[in-house]
């Protein structure tokens, strides 16, 4: 029987009349009212399991009670004082915690601002400043956001880009490494690192290397369907990267927090970016992000070059700072790996029994189900992710997708066993039923996804 989601879709009507649709990605026609930990209710009282943590944001969970704490107790302070004139200690102390769990033995400082995609923007600047070059290099496939930095470094979609041109000049893109679907054609075991072979041979004819400021790469790319590379192509990068003087940049927006079993995936790599960006998971919940870079790098732009009137914002930097402390005293980093496990072994088990599910890959609590119309030619079954994540949505659990056919499991950290199991219990059951041509076409006419 189908939700009752009446109030709900009041909203959605409303919604439909006063919000720019470029800003909407539909998936299901749902309404939170309130949340708490790995669970939210939506407007009609409806229950649900949360495993997308609203887009990888609610790391900590849904209204963790010590950011709770932390937010409410800077409110009674003051909200906000401009940074860009005069000096904040939340954002100071959020600033000296950041540059603490970043690894790397060398002097870094933190800009601030407001989302991943201002600080990929950010990001563009401090390299070209530094180097004194134009060139970035990003790769196909890869989402770095929305304003025109980002956009110019993004290649995931036509819709993000028609319409809106001439994007920023100097960016090249080159094809991400991708082994499920190696666009060469190799066996993983005996290619001999040729993806990497294509980009050396891109900057020895038509990219060069001296005009190029920097690299910027998503150490596991998210929005692609969490698209690992191999760790030999990820040290050729930074060896070739320190050889010509190209900056590599480190997107964690998506895929940083703690939530792939480290406080950021490029330490999966054993890399060293000479500039690291955050967002998402940073404020759990509040518009935070963050670029951080050696010190020498930072230096290099003159103020006003990267100010924002609410960038540090007292309010999102307590939040940040408790979303950091609360990652490390919770042990949440222990618990994405032990958790993402857990849950991949569950997924791998159910890829026995059911030839729709093509490969289970990931990293913690960042898991992506590839969905197959056809295992041997690895044909994307689109229509099997929308029935699917349709159907647990109708059972209770709120799951994405990605990439028109990857399941997109990323639950908040704190998930527990129980609940865990419950979820994947849901999933096997939509699995089963669309394996056997029992979900109709409802879902079609509902969810357009990403």
């Amino acid at each position: 029987m189908a939700l009752n989601l009446y109030n709900s879709s009041r909203v959605v009507s409303r919604d439909d009349q006063v919000i720019c649709g470029a800003s909407r990605a539909r998936y299901f026609p749902m309404v939170i009212q309130s949340g708490k930990g790995s669970c939210f209710t939506d407007l009609d009282g409806n229950d649900y399991i949360d495993f997308s943590s609203s887009a990888a944001v609610l790391n900590t969970g849904h209204s963790h009670p010590r950011v709770l704490k932390a937010i409410k107790a800077q409110l009674d302070q003051y909200i906000h004082f401009s940074c860009d004139y005069l000096y904040a200690e939340p954002q100071v102390k959020l600033a000296e915690a950041i540059c603490r769990i970043v690894p790397g033995d060398y002097k870094k400082k933190v800009s601030f601002g407001h989302s991943g995609s201002d600080a990929i923007d950010g990001a563009i600047k401090l390299a070209r400043a530094y180097t004194k070059r134009p060139g970035i290099v990003s790769f196909m496939g890869a989402y770095h956001g929305s304003t025109f930095g980002a956009l110019s470094a993004s290649a995931i979609c036509h819709e993000m880009r028609r319409g809106i041109g001439p994007l920023l000049p100097g960016f090249q893109h080159l094809p991400y490494p991708n082994c499920f679907r190696c666009s060469l054609e190799h066996a993983r075991s005996t290619c001999g690192l040729a993806c990497f072979s294509m980009l050396e041979e891109a900057f020895s004819t038509y990219i060069v290397p001296e005009e190029t400021a920097a690299i910027l790469i998503e150490p596991i790319a998210g929005d692609m369907g969490f698209i690992e590379p191999p760790e030999a192509y990820m040290t050729a990068l930074q060896r070739f990267c320190r050889k010509h003087g190209i900056l590599l940049i480190a997107d964690e927006v998506q895929q940083g927090m703690g939530r792939t079993g480290r406080w950021f995936s490029f330490e999966h790599f054993n890399l060293e970016p000479d500039i690291v960006v955050m967002g998402k998971a940073l404020g759990s919940g509040l518009p935070i992000s963050a670029v951080v870079a050696r010190e020498e790098i930072s230096n290099a732009l003159e103020m006003p070059a990267h100010l924002f009137t609410l960038q540090g914002n007292a309010v999102a930097a307590a939040a940040a700072l408790a979303t950091i402390e609360t990652i490390e005293e919770e042990r949440l980093i222990e618990n994405a790996k032990m958790m993402g496990d857990f849950l991949k072994s569950r997924f791998r088990a159910l890829m026995k029994d059911y030839q729709v599910i093509g490969d289970v890959r990931g990293r913690g609590l960042s898991i992506g189900v590839e969905l197959l119309a056809d295992r041997e030619l690895k044909t994307p079954d689109p229509e099997a992710a929308v029935k699917i994540t349709y159907e647990c949505f109708q059972k209770g659990l709120l799951m994405l997708f990605l990439s028109s056919n990857v399941l997109r499991i990323q639950p908040p950290l704190i998930l527990d066993a129980a609940t865990a199991e419950k979820a994947v219990d849901i999933v096997e059951g939509a699995v089963k039923a669309y394996s056997k041509n029992q979900l109709g076409d409802e879902a079609l006419a509902v969810v357009k996804g990403w």
